[in-house]
């Protein structure tokens, strides 16, 4: 039996995504390990939402959206041998965490050194800590909207974000020992 056709609706999908579109790449970036695979991976992402636009049933289009987003990431990655990402320029993304204020050099270097070993360790935890952790504390979602996009419990969430944080805390712990 033939699938039924859909059609593209890409005004609405426009609509529904452009406003979370940087949440999008911010989420796709850290999945993925690069801009390049993260720009592929949203793009595909919005033509999946244009053609399925219609299975929107109202309500958070974020959550819809970014679900969107980390199952082209997952489907991209599950043809992928290593997991790991690694971050082609993590100076870029350290910049970003680091704020500009510092008024002493010393104090800058020391914040953009803290900040770009919590982005190799963060891109280091395995994906299914990884994105709890960039979906709360960086895109500051709540747990309900991450158990959304996830497509867990609540539970699942809440634990698998407590032990994303204790594994955060061991690495970036040896990370300061190994500078001293």
């Amino acid at each position: 039996m033939p699938r039924p056709r859909t059609h593209l609706d890409v005004g609405l999908a426009r609509d529904l995504t452009l406003p979370h579109l940087d949440s999008a790449y911010n989420l796709a970036r850290w999945l993925m390990g690069s801009p390049q695979d993260a720009s592929d991976a949203v793009h595909t992402a919005f033509l999946r939402a244009a053609r399925y636009v219609h299975t929107y049933a109202g309500g958070n289009a974020r959550a819809w959206w970014l679900s969107i987003v980390r199952n082209c990431c997952l489907a991209i990655l599950s043809g992928r041998q290593t997991r790991e990402v690694s971050l082609d320029a993590p100076e870029a993304d350290a910049e970003n965490l680091v704020a500009s204020e510092a008024d002493e050099p010393e104090e800058q270097l020391r914040l953009a050194q803290s900040a770009t070993l919590v982005v190799n360790e963060l891109g280091r935890l395995p994906a299914e800590f990884r994105e709890v952790l960039v979906l709360r504390e960086i895109e500051d979602l709540s747990y309900r909207e991450i158990a959304e996009i996830l497509a867990v419990p609540i539970g699942t969430v809440m634990s698998r974000l407590a032990r994303a944080r204790q594994m955060m805390r061991k690495a970036l712990a040896r990370g300061a020992a190994h500078e001293m």
